[in-house]
């Protein structure tokens, strides 16, 4: 039964997207064909994933999507993202550090840094500053397709003088309407109290969900979200890293920092060494290369499998995770869409890839990985036939757990045929990248049932100290207003004797004064 109202509602998915699709051509497209660029048409109708997105965020209403989306193209044009290079943008903008993409929060997100302190407000530079984030913003869209950002303002050291509601009102809706479930949350760092009234205002412009992403944070509790090692000195971390150009900092397409040091992408000459055709030669280019210089994000090679993985297809498949979610892209589907979830048992620390070629050539794939020392994948380097599928497992090696900033990236291109892998390896080297697919997939770790029961006692015991505390807070208050009290009604007596005796002696004054009339 809980198999046939997940097909169902699948279904009602792809019925809803189709029917976005049908209406957007029908009622905005032969409107109007100027208003948007025909590449972000195009895209739009045949990218499922794209329309799945607006309608989330539009909880599935058509026709509250298809607003979004009409707002959302002629924004694109107008701004011209298609052509929108490094080049377009004023240099000054890159120098002055206000807004960058650099590290990742707790959950594995990309960090986009909006420096409050840096921004000031000049209406002959609005419009560039709005290019220059939407700049960032595409730029990591088409790098990062479906993975969302944390946006970080740290408000340390600013005034009244750096806010510029226009420019903030433009960022929500860069989140809010231009790119759909593109936020994760927005963390606001040391907001002065000057500003209050102003994000009140802000408040208004957030709808519902986009209010719960709010998240007020101090030095004291930013690591609820991001963790030291991606948090500069000034907000308690230990990340040195200072901003400069040039160069572009190219850091958001960079690998997460692991415990052996950080992993930064291949150039050439490692791909030569890492895709040589015989096992030893991988090693000890890889062993050379290890003592030298941080690790590279690593080809996971045939050779480099765990040996339960070597017994033959149905013992590889046994107790992998399936996945349930699909990524449509232009040469494979690729499941899962997103994730890839690990978790501490045995039976969690394996997961299924499924890809399947839709064009009518053979596509080659490759995996590549953010920690090649934690995982095995099986095939990580080969072909799929027109019109078939690829069973690629992947599995937790040596004792390894799962970190929600470890990545896999798979690539594709079409080639003419199957080839083995010292083909594929060529044909890597020469494929022209503007012929190349890429999705990324991230790891989310499952939580065991202790965990959760030792959450649930940490939190029942937290709840129930908090309690204690916030009792004898409580009492602590009734005692000393309590005492505030007996001190005020001793003075009312006083002053209430005191007042006795002056208006006793008044009275005697008064019964005196009159007695001497009255005998004289």
């Amino acid at each position: 039964m809980a198999e046939a109202g997940q097909t169902e509602s699948e279904q009602d998915i792809e019925s809803k997207i189709e029917e976005t699709r049908q209406r957007f051509k029908s009622e905005y497209i032969e409107e109007s064909q100027d208003k948007y660029d025909s590449r972000d048409v195009e895209k739009l109708l045949r990218d499922d994933a794209l329309l799945e997105a607006y309608l989330t965020w539009r909880q599935f209403v058509v026709d509250d999507a298809l607003k979004m989306i009409d707002e959302s193209l002629q924004w694109r044009r107008e701004f011209q993202l298609n052509d929108l290079v490094e080049s377009s943008i004023p240099r000054w903008m890159f120098e002055s550090g206000a807004v960058y993409l650099h590290g990742y929060d707790k959950e594995g997100n990309k960090l986009f840094w909006f420096r409050v302190k840096l921004h000031v407000k000049d209406a002959k530079t609005t419009v560039d500053k709005k290019r220059y984030v939407a700049f960032w913003l595409e730029r990591y869209a088409k790098r990062e397709p479906g993975m969302p950002l944390t946006v970080v303002f740290d408000m340390s050291e600013s005034g009244i003088s750096n806010i510029d509601m226009d420019f903030v009102k433009y960022i929500i809706n860069c989140f809010k309407v231009y790119y759909p479930k593109f936020l994760s949350k927005m963390i606001m760092y040391e907001m002065p109290w000057i500003m209050n009234a102003a994000w009140k205002i802000v408040k208004t412009w957030l709808g519902p969900d986009a209010i719960s992403k709010l998240k007020f944070v101090t030095k004291s509790d930013i690591q609820t979200y991001v963790g030291p090692e991606h948090l500069p000195p000034y907000m308690g971390g230990t990340d040195q890293f200072k901003y400069s150009y040039p160069p572009l900092l190219d850091d958001d397409f960079q690998s997460p920092i692991c415990e052996n040091g950080p992993i930064v992408s291949e150039d050439e000459s490692d791909i030569k060494d890492l895709e040589s055709d015989s096992k030893e030669t991988l090693e000890s280019s890889f062993n050379a290369e290890q003592s030298i210089r941080p690790k590279k994000v690593n080809f996971i090679e045939d050779g480099q499998r765990s040996d339960d993985l070597d017994r033959g297809e149905p013992g590889r498949l046994r107790g992998a995770r399936k996945p349930t979610t699909t990524f449509k892209g232009t040469l494979l589907h690729i499941s899962p869409a997103e994730e890839l979830s690990f978790g501490a048992k045995e039976s969690e620390k394996r997961c299924l890839i499924v890809l399947n070629n839709v064009t009518k050539n053979h596509v080659a794939f490759k995996v590549r990985t953010t920690a090649p020392e934690k995982y095995r994948v099986k095939p990580s380097n080969s072909s799929c036939e027109p019109g078939s599928s690829v069973d690629i497992v992947v599995s937790l090696h040596g004792g390894f757990q799962a970190s929600p900033q470890d990545r896999f990236l798979v690539m594709a291109a079409e080639t003419e045929s199957g080839t083995g892998v010292p083909e594929l390896s060529q044909f890597w080297k020469e494929v022209s990248k503007a012929k190349i697919m890429e999705h990324r997939l991230r790891c989310h770790v499952l939580e065991s049932p202790k965990s959760i029961l030792s959450n649930s006692f940490d939190s029942s015991s937290v709840t129930s100290t908090n309690e204690h505390q916030d009792l004898q807070t409580m009492l602590t208050r009734v005692v000393l207003t309590n005492s505030r009290l007996e001190q005020t009604l001793e003075k009312c007596v006083w002053i209430q004797k005191v007042l006795l005796v002056l208006v006793s002696f008044l009275l005697a004054l008064s019964f005196t004064t009159a007695y001497s009339q009255w005998t004289s």
